[in-house]
């Protein structure tokens, strides 16, 4: 039986927390170290974001009816648009220097705020409008676009559709 998307979220939201939580605990010495870590949570968190973005955050506002719970789909894009500015930042900065760890750590920051939010705010209202069966199929369709994603399929933040 396949995982329904809340469940397939929350187990991504924790592996990316212990990615997060290795980088820190990381030094300015562990050139190595942190070069992987960093190259693993770039892949990670990019892949989940764009799940969340094409599969999950569409359907989530589709389903929704009042105001304040749309307002979390737009919340949670501009988030996922903050953490990708770090990241693209990181990525371009020397892992041995005072700068990388000041921006791990705000993309750590950024990142638990907003699994917090979602876990605590988005997600409680995902399972009064989803039933279980339509968790299970969007759960899925996440499976599915993730193994293309590792397949080769990389992150294109335009191919996402932005409806505002």
């Amino acid at each position: 039986m396949s995982t329904d998307a809340i469940t397939y979220l929350k187990d991504q939201h924790d592996q990316t927390r212990k990615l997060l939580n290795d980088l820190e605990t990381t030094t300015d010495r562990g050139v190595k170290t942190r070069t992987e870590l960093l190259s693993k949570l770039d892949v990670e968190l990019r892949h989940h974001m764009q799940l969340e973005e094409e599969i999950f955050y569409p359907a989530f506002k589709e389903a929704v009816k009042l105001k304040k719970d749309k307002v979390l789909y737009f919340e949670a894009k501009e988030e996922h648009a903050a953490a990708d500015r770090v990241l693209k930042d990181m990525v371009r900065v020397d892992v041995a220097s005072l700068a990388f760890g000041g921006k791990a750590k705000v993309l750590k920051e950024l990142v638990e705020h907003h699994i917090e939010e979602e876990e605590e705010g988005m997600f409680p209202i995902a399972k009064e409008v989803f039933d279980k069966k339509e968790l299970r199929v969007l759960g899925e369709r996440m499976e599915s676009r993730k193994k293309e994603l590792e397949s080769g399929r990389s992150w294109d933040r335009s191919a996402v559709a932005n409806v505002s």
